[in-house]
């Protein structure tokens, strides 16, 4: 296998596709991991079951989205020392890493547990599923350890250009998760019980079996059991990049956990129409999440390099690529809807629910091919902090708000309330295209300052 790969010489667009692709099969396998337990809990539980699924899933989704946030800071720190040649420099980046990881992950486990109530009253679960969905939290954040470690290992191998062990980990962790729902939710009918168990198992079993893999396996830099230490001077590094990206990550994540507590207001069948949507929106934004991040890890190699060129090119390829495809998927959830939430639901009025709210996300798939690629790229600048401030304003400045203002125009819709989604977007867009030109501006004045 090849364990590292060089962005900053040669063709962009192939290396950066090629780099993509496995990253894509990575998300889609991943997205299924999770879709699973949404899917099999419709086919053999009833509303309430899924409705626990749906919201358990979110509460879980905020602490991992601030692990994949904390993470990127490890990709683009070992990305810009391989870039940069210090490659002495890259063991240090991941034992430092791993060390910090190891401390949040005994702290995620203990919160969780005392907050999974708490956090089930914020949310407005509907009574009928309040007891399964505080069960599932607590299962799955019992597993939390294996979760952080899934993302670290992911983001070291992104860092060093291999998408591909990440592409291994995740099929292992799928296979296991599908086989383990079958089991004790279709089998014994444990319910969201059983898939939260189903889901902790795979990941245990994943990361175990990818250490025995990664043993196997050569760095392009030294690296054994003396650099797993807090090096000086690292793990602040790591946080500078990797905080404002999960900062705005668990931010966004709340801004929808917002939206998903608006929504269980509504009852259990208008929560569990939605928690389906947003399980086939995870598929429909695969595309550009994977442009995203194969973005961060080319431009972060190319920006310790020196090669600012090679990264605005490799940014205008990322976004060719996602609206192409984004095309076909818009028109696909906005029309045909129902098709794809009955893979999921049985209750027909969950499906006419879960349409009607993925037609607003199909407006979202032309749009987050321009700001996942935009984020991407200022992500693999170092420029983590703006990327939070994006995030965080079209979160908080148009989702929320919209989303709520929505929810109290009678009747109802869901799909007026998910046009908070695609209206945050495009107000985030907006703000990434002003802040590059600014970047390109400052880029041009040096340019001409050193020429002087």
């Amino acid at each position: 296998m090849e364990n590292t790969k060089n962005f900053t010489e040669g063709k962009i667009f192939s290396p950066l596709m090629g780099f993509a692709l496995p990253v894509l099969l990575a998300l889609f396998l991943q997205t299924m991991y999770g879709a699973v337990d949404m899917l099999i809990v419709g086919q053999f539980g009833n509303a309430a079951s899924v409705s626990a699924v749906s919201t358990g899933s979110w509460m879980m989704q905020v602490i991992t989205s601030a692990i994949v946030g904390l993470a990127m800071g490890t990709t683009i720190l070992l990305g810009q020392k391989i870039g940069e040649g210090r490659l002495s420099d890259a063991g240090r980046v991941v034992g430092a890493s791993i060390c910090m990881f190891i401390v949040i992950g005994i702290a995620v486990t203990v919160l969780m547990q005392l907050l999974a109530v708490p956090f089930g009253k914020v949310m407005q679960t509907p009574l009928e599923a309040f007891d399964d969905t505080i069960l599932y939290v607590r299962i799955c954040s019992a597993g939390s350890v294996f979760i952080i470690a899934y993302n670290v290992l992911g983001s070291i191998f992104r860092g060093m250009g291999n998408s591909k062990m990440p592409l291994i980990t995740v099929a292992i962790a799928c296979v296991v998760n599908i086989a383990g729902d079958l089991l004790l939710v279709g089998g014994f009918h444990l319910g969201a019980a059983g898939a939260a168990i189903a889901t902790v198992f795979a990941q245990a079993v994943s990361v175990l079996l990818s250490f025995v893999i990664i043993r196997k396996q050569k760095f392009p830099f030294e690296f054994g059991k003396e650099y797993i230490k807090f090096h000086k001077g690292y793990v602040p590094a790591v946080l500078r990049l990797g905080f404002p990206i999960a900062l705005q990550d668990v931010l966004v994540s709340a801004s929808f956990l917002a939206i998903t507590a608006i929504i269980n207001t509504l009852g259990v069948i208008a929560s569990a129409g939605v928690g389906v949507a947003e399980k086939i929106c995870g598929f429909v934004l695969l595309i550009p999440s994977a442009c995203s991040q194969a973005m961060s890890a080319f431009v972060a190699q190319n920006t310790g390099a020196g090669k600012p060129a090679r990264a605005r090119r490799a940014l205008l390829y990322g976004i060719l690529v996602s609206l192409g495809l984004g095309v076909f998927l818009a028109y696909f959830s906005f029309f045909h809807g129902d098709i794809l939430s009955g893979m999921f639901a049985k209750d027909e009025a969950v499906i006419l629910a879960s349409a009607e709210y993925l037609k607003a996300y199909a407006l979202d798939c032309l749009l987050v091919s321009f700001a996942f690629c935009f984020t991407g790229y200022f992500n693999g600048c170092g420029k983590t902090t703006f990327v939070m401030i994006q995030g965080i304003a079209g979160a908080f400045c148009v989702r929320i708000p919209v989303s709520y203002l929505m929810s109290l125009i009678k009747p109802v819709s869901l799909f007026k309330v998910g046009l908070a989604i695609p209206l945050s977007t495009a107000f985030q867009i907006i703000l990434c295209v002003g802040y590059f030109a600014l970047l390109g501006k400052k880029e041009r004045q040096k340019i001409s300052s050193s020429g002087k």
